[in-house]
């Protein structure tokens, strides 16, 4: 059995260039399945607003930050983002011990979203997650087509200091600070013993089922880990590859050196097969705060065939159109009860025109190498451009407004040539 999940990485200085957290991940899933890169600006609410998740209604928060999301189109959360304060978000399907089964409630997707519009900090995003994941809990369909697939979550997030690892199983978490070096989680629980924040009644819960035996050291992975599954050993070795891909770079990790761990086939880490990399994501956070962080997207599947576009937090940002997928409102299979039928089309128009391009890539060997070199070309230059501004800072945000959308009219430009 194949994983179904993703990948997430995170590398802060001594491990990093320059004083610069470099924060990764892919989003691996279902083949068939689109995913968008969006912008929402940061707004504030009235007092008895509610919010309408991807399967609950929560209740809203007086002012949300501006975010941008990489998320699968049919749904209200994201698989991975960054907010307006340089916060990086990314989660992993995880099964334990508890049953993943159970009524819907928030995604851990819904969570990764939540987190971001809700937390000015990494710290503050794992209380913001956590508090939600005790009010209401995890659960729900993960897919849209498939009502079986179904996981509880761990989270990697970032700031412009630090980073913290968030393991769940149901409503019992641990959390793990990491303040230097780098760090990367897969589909397996990896906090140890090393464990600075917890759920009050986690290590009671697990003696209650005669997982711990109260004495021994507490080892949350050991403990809450079901018996190892073929899913199981293959996440362990995607993970162990993709620690592997971090220490050969160890002290002169750049976004180029992220990019390159998320493009990696022969480690399982860029997933091909009836469950793909859908979309990723690198971001390069300054730990200067005077400094912007520039995120990139490649919003299309298998980033070694895909561009990486720059993305800067600026005021007056307009809409991501050519990422943004169609919208059907009431109509949408995902409101209807039940919701499993026949899925709409949700290709926006990037993923449309690499689709076609991607096929040449396919089928013909030197045109394909050319339109590769072409898009490696591009990229290279917008990165080479995003280096002045994380040198230097911006000088006229106005400029900026249109920095993602122009990227990916380059992008869409290039493809037309080819």
């Amino acid at each position: 059995m194949h994983p179904s999940s993703c990948d997430t990485f995170v590398a802060l200085p001594p491990s990093t260039e320059g004083q610069r957290i470099i924060f990764g991940k892919n989003s691996d899933r279902p083949c068939d399945e689109v995913q968008e890169v969006v912008y929402f600006p940061a707004r504030d609410y009235g007092a008895e607003e509610k919010l309408e998740c991807t399967y609950i209604e929560i209740e809203q928060v007086p002012h949300t930050y501006a975010v941008v999301l990489s998320r699968p189109a049919w749904l209200w959360g994201a698989e991975m983002g960054a907010n307006e304060h340089q916060v990086c978000i990314g989660n992993e399907a995880s099964w334990g011990r508890e049953s993943t089964d159970g009524d819907e409630a928030l995604l851990g997707m819904d969570l990764v979203r939540l987190g971001l519009e809700r937390a000015e900090t990494a710290e503050e995003a794992v209380d913001v997650i956590t508090e939600l994941l005790e009010k209401y809990g995890q659960g729900g369909p993960c897919m849209e087509d498939d009502c079986g697939f179904t996981y509880h979550n761990s989270f990697l997030i970032s700031d412009r200091k630090e980073a913290w690892v968030l393991e769940t199983t149901a409503k019992y978490w641990a959390a793990e600070r990491v303040e230097s070096g780098f760090r990367n989680i897969s589909n397996q629980y990896s906090i140890t013993t090393k464990i600075d924040k917890e759920h009050p009644e986690m290590r009671e819960y697990a003696q209650s089922k005669n997982w711990w035996d109260g004495k021994s050291e507490f080892n949350f992975a050991k403990v809450y880990s079901f018996p190892t599954t073929a899913r199981i050993e293959a996440s362990g070795s995607r993970y162990c590859e993709g620690k592997k891909l971090l220490e050969k770079s160890n002290g002169h990790i750049t976004a180029e050196t992220m990019m390159g761990i998320l493009r990696d086939k022969a480690s399982g880490i860029n997933m091909e097969g009836t469950f793909i990399t859908t979309g990723s994501m690198v971001s390069v956070i300054p730990t200067n705060p005077n400094l912007p962080g520039v995120h990139y997207f490649t919003a299309t599947p298998d980033p070694e065939r895909s561009i990486f576009k720059p993305f800067i937090f600026v005021r007056h940002i307009n809409p991501l159109k050519e990422t943004t997928s169609p919208t059907y409102g009431t109509d949408d299979p995902v409101k209807k009860k039940p919701r499993f039928q026949s899925k709409p089309d949700r290709k926006h128009e990037l993923f449309i025109k690499h689709e076609l391009v991607a096929a040449i890539i396919d089928t013909y060997k030197d045109r394909g190498k050319k339109i590769k070199e072409q898009m490696r070309k591009l990229e290279k230059e917008n990165m080479s451009q995003m280096e002045k501004f994380l040198e230097h800072g911006v000088e006229i945000p106005d400029f900026l407004v249109n920095l993602f959308s122009s990227s990916v009219q380059q992008e869409m430009a290039a493809y037309n040539k080819s």
